[in-house]
């Protein structure tokens, strides 16, 4: 049974994106019409709010609780402010399946109906199977000065009910439906995943069969873009979260794209441009000139973390359903270091990379992540529990299904960006990497220091320093600082590893 919605003032249902954009005209502060003719909202809070965040238990569960008659006062607050304002219900289902769908529901303040006209890009359309089995409840409004950035987020999974409080950021309104998921993919044996997803066409597999490839990373880390490139007529399925399920069957979950904007450019990243520079897209913090509607995609003053929205149907892409099982995984770690370009993993060595979560942080996740070494276990910061289930369920899975696993760099080698000895690892890079992979023409061998398998020749790549860090480190006279950084790692790596209890050893076993 679901959980009531609060009465309020007034409820509008499913409104049209045509009743939403007039709301926002009406009622929003800080909004901007482009020169593409759609809408920009300058958001007060500029990414996720982890610090706000917190389960609703009464006993441990390896993250942040809420005891829940606290939670319950809290959620009392929120259903009196609710009372005297104008709500917009919004319904829809995560995912497309009919026997995997999920129903889900904004209840969302009329006063930011931006955020309404956002997620109902991304819910999949309501029908007269719909049942409510998530609920969002959302008031931007109802600021929270006891808690971090003023703002609350209350995670409750035995009633799959999540409250937002005080946040004007669409995020948390997107990843508490997804989040909710996560939990509830798990008890159907499978494993969410923080992934994209595009398939290669037969006509340009080696093979003559069409292929599905997973993407995983953090936020900023070009899970989007790699999933958006087009290679060898690829074409994106999913945008942020699958469930990977025995046999390598994979559901999708959004009917749209959310999309980082800072940095967007028609060249590099043609689809998502596209659908950004819409007339119906809905943006959020990105720099618009008010005077003339202009739009500045390169454009950080305010925040790098600039977003956007829009429906798949719009650009091209592959429906989500009837899917082939999955082929490839690639996991994103935007590094600056002695990690290569590529590096193909075994079983064990998929399992560990993929519980080690590394990667730069970005604006994506808050100033307190952006420049900072970070591990995220399956780099999904969206686990409502101790990350050990997620790294034994992915190992579980592996163990069904046949999944080649790559480890894919998208920042530098041999330093930051400020060291002009470094290398910056490109999009092109990437995308001759993935045609490599693809077609089986990358020439393989073993890396001494870490185990897995590093490229020796890519097609389309000249740079070997590039695809093998050592030898850059040793050209530029730096060869101890290569052979300090691994032996930091290693330990590093073996340390934090060693912190989960309940993991599998044979994930511990693939750091050799």
């Amino acid at each position: 049974m679901a959980t009531p919605l609060p009465a309020a003032r007034s409820v509008a249902v499913n409104p049209s994106q045509d009743e939403l954009r007039a709301w926002v005209r009406e009622l929003m502060p800080r909004i901007a019409e482009t020169e593409f003719g759609n809408l920009n909202y300058t958001a007060r809070i500029l990414a996720r709010l982890t610090p706000s965040t917190f389960f609703v238990s009464d006993a441990p569960t390896g993250k942040p609780v809420m005891p829940r008659a606290e939670a319950e006062a809290w959620a009392a607050k929120q259903d009196a402010h609710i009372a005297g304002a104008d709500m917009v219900e919004l319904r829809g289902y995560i995912g497309p399946d009919p026997d995997f769908r999920t129903g889900a529901r904004l209840y969302m303040e009329r006063a930011h109906s931006n955020v309404v006209a956002m997620q109902d890009q991304l819910y999949f359309p309501v029908d007269d199977a719909w049942t409510p089995e998530f609920t969002v409840i959302y008031t931007p409004t109802l600021r929270v000065p006891e808690h971090h950035e003023e703002c609350l987020i209350l995670v409750d999974l035995d009633n799959y009910v999540t409250r937002v409080m005080g946040s004007d950021y669409f995020g948390e309104s997107k990843m508490g439906g997804l989040r909710m998921w996560n939990h509830l993919v798990q008890t159907r044996g499978g494993l969410a995943m923080h992934s994209g997803a595009k398939t290669f066409p037969a006509d340009a597999t080696p093979d003559g069969r069409e292929r599905l490839a997973l993407i995983i990373g953090l936020s900023g880390t070009g899970k989007t873009t790699t999933t958006f490139r087009e290679v060898r007529g690829s074409l994106p399925v999913q945008d942020d979260f699958i469930a990977l399920m025995p046999g390598g069957e994979v559901r999708t979950t959004e009917n749209g794209c959310f999309a980082k904007s800072f940095g967007l450019d028609p060249v590099d990243e043609p689809t998502i441009h596209g659908g950004a520079t819409r007339s119906d897209a809905w943006l959020e913090s990105v720099a618009v000139d008010a005077a003339t509607g202009k739009v500045d995609f390169f454009d950080d003053s305010y925040t790098a973390n600039g977003r956007v929205t829009f429906p798949l149907a719009h650009i091209r892409h592959r429906d989500p359903r009837d899917l082939p099982r999955a082929s490839h995984l690639f996991i994103l770690n935007r590094n600056a270091d002695v990690m290569p370009a590529v590096a193909r993993l075994s079983r064990e060595q998929a399992a560990t990379y993929f519980m080690l979560g590394e990667t730069m942080g970005t604006s994506a996740g808050g100033a307190h992540e952006a420049g900072k070494s970070l591990r995220v276990p399956g780099t999904n910061p969206f686990w409502w529990e101790e990350e050990s289930s997620m790294g034994n369920r992915f190992l579980e899975l592996l163990d069904s299904c046949d999944l080649e696993v790559h480890l894919l760099n998208t920042g530098r080698v041999g330093g930051p960006e400020s060291d002009g000895r470094s290398k910056k690892v490109t999009i092109a890079h990437s995308a001759a990497i993935q045609e490599g992979i693809l077609d089986g023409t990358i020439e393989w061998t073993t890396d001494p220091d870490f185990g897995y398998e590093i490229a020796v020749r890519v097609p389309g790549i000249d740079d070997a320093e590039i695809l093998q860090p050592r030898r850059l480190y040793d050209r530029t006279g730096r060869s101890d600082e290569y052979a300090a950084i691994v032996a930091r790692l290693h330990a590093d790596r073996r340390a934090y590893l060693e912190g989960f209890a309940d993991l599998d050893p044979r994930v511990l076993a693939g750091l050799g």
